[in-house]
């Protein structure tokens, strides 16, 4: 499958790609070349049109709010491209780009892997969210410079990349942006998708722009999927087969706990040793409720339960501490865990990159955006910590994740609140119930590692170039 994959040479492509851009040409180009050419050109001009109205009617009011209600900095210079911190002379820069908080946790194994592939060159991880940079700079700071994604602009994308000087770009899950992917083909800079996936949404909406969508693919040299149903989709958006590797998912590589790290969890949580705890991850509006419901069904079987709900978003947090507070119950942040509060208080996490880590202290996980159709989350993070997993029917995201732990009988899907409570009952009850579906879910992740080794493995042979500094 990778046979005609074309290593990366030592400046060879970047020359004659700067040199088609300027106009240059070796051979007269046929007439039906130039009317894709300027139909190609149309339609980067209608896009780029759409993005500067979806940019002033939505985007930059909504920025704006969100500074108004929560402070902290709306970045303007650096989404221009702008900014950016300064670069060794003559050294080009390996570039992995993550969009938001799960992509950014998950790249971590990328991040050491391409510290030790590219020694040489600066590594640069740029985000979107406020709340993806955060997991950057708290995680890689010793091995990576943060930048935010620039704003998809002609302009900005030119600027950005003309004072970062990439090398090539590594880019996590199938983020494609057309002005980047296009000024970065201008450049000759070599682009991979990396654990690629297309959700069954996104595959409608590029299935429908399918002949739009091909001179953006073009401009990718290789498309490392995490399942051959991620590969066949994006074959028949247009990807020639000899462009396209399944590696498999990068999630399920092995983590990087410590040794007693549940034990410290539970003494911060101030939850006893023997105390049993859910936590609910990823939670969506609408799906909180239905998890509070469920707490109350499971309380009637084991009375000292404890409960940890973890919005998706952590600017919610205050949201859903009311929601439980209305319930009856006492809740606490995540942030707040030094203040006194009740045995019974619902704790409520606010930060950023710790829900992964806090899956150890669980005897139960409910994995969210599951019960409300929003394509589910990561239940391989629980199922990699021995944790039995509860989940809704809503997992078009994470399908092939979700199919495999079904398949082992490692999750129970639940469709509301009161099957979730009583599933959550039984499994409470049933100590041995609740190793057996951990050791099972552990044994099916773990089974189908080795992504990050593939990856890697892509990276050196078509993406680095011989030359770097």
């Amino acid at each position: 499958m990778r046979g005609r994959l074309r290593p990366a040479d030592s400046g060879g492509a970047r020359r004659r790609a700067r040199a088609r851009h300027e106009g240059c040409r070796t051979a007269p180009r046929r007439r039906d070349g130039r009317g894709r050419e300027a139909l190609g050109r149309v339609m980067y001009a209608l896009y780029t049109a759409v993005v500067l109205l979806a940019l002033v009617l939505f985007y930059a009011p909504a920025a704006v709010v969100r500074f108004v209600r929560r402070g902290g900095r709306l970045n303007v210079r650096a989404r221009l491209g702008f900014g950016g911190p300064r670069r060794r002379a003559h050294a080009r820069a390996a570039w992995l780009h993550a969009v938001s908080v799960g992509e950014a946790i998950a790249a971590a194994p990328l991040v050491d892997g391409l510290r030790r592939l590219c020694p040489d060159l600066p590594l640069v991880v740029t985000t979107v969210t406020e709340t993806g940079a955060r997991v950057v700079r708290e995680r890689y700071a010793r091995l990576a410079t943060h930048r935010f994604f620039p704003l998809d602009l002609p302009w900005a994308t030119r600027r950005f990349v003309a004072e970062l000087d990439p090398a090539f770009l590594v880019c996590m899950e199938t983020e494609l942006w057309p002005n980047m992917l296009r000024t970065l083909a201008a450049r000759g800079v070599p682009v991979m998708i990396a654990n690629g996936r297309i959700s069954d949404r996104s595959y409608r909406r590029y299935h429908l722009l399918r002949g739009l969508m091909r001179p953006v693919l073009a401009d990718v040299r290789v498309f490392a999927m995490q399942s051959a149903e991620d590969a066949r989709r994006i074959i028949a958006l247009g990807v020639s087969p000899e462009r396209v590797v399944v590696t498999g998912n990068i999630k399920h590589e092995p983590l990087s706990d410590t040794a007693g790290s549940a034990d410290l969890w539970r003494r911060l949580l101030g939850f006893g040793p023997n105390r049993r705890v859910w936590i609910a991850g990823s939670t969506h509006r609408g799906e909180e409720e239905m998890v509070l419901e469920a707490h109350r069904t499971a309380l009637r079987e084991c009375p000292e339960l404890a409960l940890v709900i973890a919005p998706r978003h952590p600017e919610r947090a205050e949201e859903v501490q009311a929601l439980v507070t209305g319930r009856g119950w006492p809740a606490v942040l995540r942030s707040e865990l030094g203040r006194a509060r009740g045995r019974d208080a619902v704790v409520v996490l606010d930060t950023v990159g710790e829900l992964a880590p806090l899956y150890t202290v669980a005897d139960v996980v409910f994995v969210g955006g599951s019960l409300v159709p929003f394509g589910g989350h990561n239940m391989l993070e629980p199922a990699l910590r021995r944790k039995p997993v509860l989940m809704g029917p809503h997992t078009e995201n994470f399908r092939e994740s979700a199919a495999l732990l079904e398949a082992a009988g490692a999750a129970v899907v639940v469709r509301d609140a009161g099957e979730l409570g009583r599933e959550l009952a039984r499994l409470l009850s049933d100590a041995g119930l609740r190793a057996k579906l951990g050791d099972a879910a552990y044994e099916a992740a773990a089974s189908h590692r080795g992504a990050v080794r593939e990856t890697l493995e892509l990276v050196s042979r078509f993406l680095v170039p011989g030359d770097h500094p």
